[in-house]
C-alpha cells in the first residue's frame, strides 16, 4: 500500500534559484520532447516512443545539455509526456474528447519528481541531487520506505516536496457494523445512523471576495507587477478555500471510519451532475469526490472496508417496505403511503445504500449474482 506525506520546504535563495532552474529545465525538454513526437509523426509519419527519446537525451547529456539536473528527473519528464499520450489514444480510441498534448507555458509545468534516487530524508533535511540539503518542516513521522520524492511550486511560489512511502497491507478486519453514506447539497452527508453533517461552504461564502479579486486582475496590463500582486492575491483566496475545504472533509472522512467497519457510498458520476450548471458550483464546493478519497484512504489504513453501489432509485425507494415512492429534488422528507415511514429523505436514501452494500457483499460470499 502507497500513501503519500506532503511537507512545507524552505530553501534558501541560492536553492530556490536552482530549482527554478530545475523546473525551467523541465519544462523545456517537455516542450522539446513533444515538438519532437508532434514533427516526428507529421513530417516522416513515425510515433516516437518513450525508450526512443530516453536515447536521444542520453544523447544530449553527453554533448554536455541539460547540465545541472539529475538525470533521472530528466527521464521522469519523458515518462509523463509519454502518459499523456497514452491517455490521448486511450480517449480517442473511446471514442472521447482527445485533448492532445499541449505545450507548457512559463508558470504552467510546476512540479519535477525523483522517481528512484537522487534524494535523502535526514531529520529535518531534505539533500536532493545537483540541489543541496533544503530545510522542510516536518510534522509528522514517515512510514515505509520511500518511493519517489516530488517537488512541487504552489500558486504562492510555494514549495513542497511530497513522499510517496510503501507499506505493508493492513489486513482487513470481519466487518461487524455498517455504516450507510448518502452525499448531498443540503448535508455534505447523510449517515444511515440517522446522523446528518452540514457543510460550512466555504467557496459560496468567499465567493464575493472572489468575484472582486478576479475582476480586479482582469483589469491589470499583462506583465506588470500590479498584475502579479492581483493574481497573487486570487491564488491566496483560492488556497484558503481549499485548505479549510480539506480540513473539513478530513474531520468527517476520520468520523465516518471510526463509526464502522464496513462504509458504502453511492458510486455517484460526479463529471455528468456538472453538467447541471445549476448546481455545478454547489457540487465543486461539496466535493463529494474527495471526500470518497480521503474515507478510502483512511479505511486502508485501519483495515476497514469501503463499497460503491448503483446510486439509482436510492433516494425513491421506501427504506422499510422496498416501494417506490416518486420524488423532486424539492422535497425533503420521505412519506411512504404503503407503511407509513417518514423520515429525512436523505437519511432514508442512506439506509438504503448500507442495504445494497450488504446485500453486495453477501451475494459475492456466495458466489450468486446481485439484483
Amino acid at each position: 500500500m502507497n500513501t503519500a506525506y506532503k511537507f512545507r520546504m524552505y530553501p534558501t535563495k541560492q536553492q530556490e534559484a536552482q530549482l527554478y532552474l530545475t523546473l525551467e529545465t523541465c519544462r523545456h525538454l517537455y516542450n522539446l520532447a513533444l515538438a519532437d513526437r508532434k514533427n516526428a509523426y507529421e513530417v516522416e509519419g513515425i510515433s516516437r516512443s518513450y525508450e526512443d527519446q530516453a536515447a536521444m537525451l542520453t544523447a544530449e547529456k553527453k554533448e554536455g545539455n541539460f547540465k545541472g539536473v539529475f538525470s533521472q528527473v530528466l527521464q521522469d519528464v519523458l515518462r509523463r509526456l509519454d502518459k499523456s499520450f497514452k491517455a490521448f489514444f486511450r480517449r480517442v480510441k473511446a471514442g472521447e474528447k482527445p485533448g492532445y498534448p499541449r505545450f507548457k507555458g512559463q508558470g504552467w509545468y510546476k512540479s519535477f519528481t525523483y522517481p528512484q534516487v537522487g534524494f535523502k530524508l535526514d531529520g529535518l533535511k531534505l539533500t536532493l541531487s545537483k540541489i543541496g540539503s533544503i530545510r522542510i518542516f516536518k510534522h509528522r513521522e514517515v512510514e515505509g520506505r520511500i518511493k519517489t520524492c516530488t517537488i512541487k511550486k504552489d500558486h504562492l511560489g510555494r514549495w513542497y516536496a511530497i513522499l510517496v512511502t510503501e507499506i505493508e497491507d493492513v489486513s482487513q478486519i470481519e466487518p461487524k457494523t455498517a455504516i450507510g453514506v448518502d452525499v448531498g447539497l443540503k448535508s455534505l452527508v447523510a449517515l444511515s445512523t440517522g446522523k446528518t453533517i452540514q457543510y460550512p461552504k466555504y467557496y459560496i461564502k468567499d465567493e464575493t471576495k472572489l468575484a472582486v479579486a478576479q475582476r480586479d486582475l482582469s483589469r491589470k496590463k499583462k506583465g506588470s507587477s500590479n498584475r502579479r500582486k492581483a493574481k497573487i492575491k486570487v491564488a491566496r483566496l483560492h488556497q484558503k478555500i481549499q485548505s479549510h475545504r480539506d480540513e473539513f472533509l478530513h474531520q468527517v472522512s476520520s468520523k465516518i471510519v471510526d463509526s464502522a467497519d464496513l462504509i458504502v457510498f453511492e458510486n455517484l458520476n460526479i463529471s455528468g451532475m456538472l453538467k447541471n450548471h445549476h448546481l455545478a458550483k454547489h457540487i465543486q464546493d461539496h466535493a463529494w469526490g474527495r471526500l470518497i478519497q480521503f474515507t478510502q484512504s483512511k479505511a486502508a489504513k485501519a483495515g476497514k472496508v469501503v463499497e460503491l453501489v448503483d446510486a439509482r432509485y436510492t433516494s425513491q425507494k421506501c427504506s422499510q417496505c422496498g416501494i417506490m415512492v416518486p420524488k423532486t429534488l424539492a422535497d425533503r422528507t420521505h412519506l411512504c403511503p404503503n407503511c407509513g415511514l417518514e423520515m429525512d429523505r436523505d437519511v432514508n436514501a442512506a439506509l438504503n445504500i448500507v442495504t445494497l452494500g450488504l446485500r453486495g457483499r453477501a451475494c459475492r460470499e456466495i458466489g450468486t449474482p446481485t439484483q
